[in-house]
């Protein structure tokens, strides 16, 4: 019965676009989209209150942050909106850009994206460069804004110029496709390298993607198994720092032995810590190994479970196959 409902499994090795991958750190990887550095969130909850609380408008965008996400406190999206207010107001742009994007997801407000775009606007063009980013994303999809293709490439370029590494890999995705610019692989391939330079493992990643299918590059097997494994070990870096996407993608990585010796056991052992971090796909993954056999002893029980996960964690899909399974349909 279960064989003929689960689906929606994520294929080994799928990964995702970066538009979707970009959707997905909005939520989870805050602390890079918004702009708030590792460095910002370090002090503790208490230690930034007291700044905030003597007009440190960095401490009160870097204590909304905390709210925002939950982390060492009690998640809470009004009180979040209400520092980054504070922190705008107080003339730090970086509270205006984590505002524009609580606006823009209806987070602790209705979501309006003209408001959105207005504060993504005001802190761009002070030079938070993460603003421009999603800015430029605003007007790629014609949010809050009329569509305008030439003016996502500029504050992509901008904002990639900034050392906001995501958009220099949207940048790439319009070099190639040909989107606003004529296509250019040799500008594809540098983008993707800085960001890869950059630590951004997507870049990496789709670089040893060129490399190993020849697509617009020469195929080179060997320069795809050197970024493909820079890609792992960047990954393998966020996810033992609780990033669940990275450890998504590490699974991944090891379901199809792409920079490491392909290893399904391992790939699952990802897939559920990816689970346990808060992400659907890693669920659902680890579902499929059980209700398979591979990579784990088949077991409808436990792929039953992470199905259920998957439903907790919201995704629609899924709690539409367990609520099947559970009718015995």
């Amino acid at each position: 019965m279960m064989r003929t409902l689960i689906r929606k499994v994520y294929e080994e090795g799928r990964y995702m676009t970066y538009r979707s991958l970009l959707c997905a750190l909005l939520v989870v990887g805050g602390l890079v989209v918004t702009g708030v550095t590792r460095s910002d969130a370090a002090e503790s909850p208490a230690q930034l209150k007291a700044a905030c609380e003597k007009g440190t408008a960095k401490a009160c965008r870097a204590l909304g942050a905390l709210y925002r996400d939950g982390t060492g406190v009690d998640q809470d999206d009004d009180h979040a909106v209400a520092l980054f207010r504070r922190a705008c107001d107080k003339g730090f742009y970086g509270g205006c850009s984590s505002l524009g994007w609580m606006y823009q997801h209806g987070r602790g407000v209705d979501p309006d994206d003209k408001q959105a775009v207005a504060l993504y606007r005001k802190a761009c063009d002070a030079r938070e460069f993460t603003a421009c980013g999603n800015l430029g994303e605003m007007y790629y999809g014609g949010s809050g804004v009329d569509e305008d293709v030439d003016q996502a490439v500029a504050l992509y370029q901008k904002a990639c110029d900034g050392g906001v590494l995501w958009s220099c890999i949207e940048l790439a995705a319009m070099y190639k496709t040909g989107t606003g610019v004529p296509q250019d692989i040799p500008k594809v391939v540098q983008l993707h390298q800085k960001a890869c330079d950059g630590g951004w493992s997507q870049g990496c990643n789709d670089l040893g993607a060129m490399y190993a299918n020849g697509d617009g590059v020469e195929k080179d097997a060997s320069r795809a198994y050197a970024f493909y494994r820079q890609a792992v070990a960047l990954y393998r870096k966020a996810c033992t720092g609780g990033e669940a996407m990275e450890c998504f993608n590490l699974g991944n990585m090891y379901a199809l032995g792409k920079g490491v010796t392909r290893d399904q056991f391992t790939a699952v052992d990802f897939y559920q810590k990816a689970c346990e971090g808060g992400r659907p796909s890693g669920c659902w993954n680890a579902a499929s190994a059980y209700h398979t056999g591979n990579g784990r002893p088949y077991d409808e029980g436990e792929a039953l479970k992470y199905v259920r996960k998957a439903c907790e964690l919201k995704d629609l899909e899924s709690c539409e196959v367990y609520k099947q399974i559970k009718k015995g349909k």
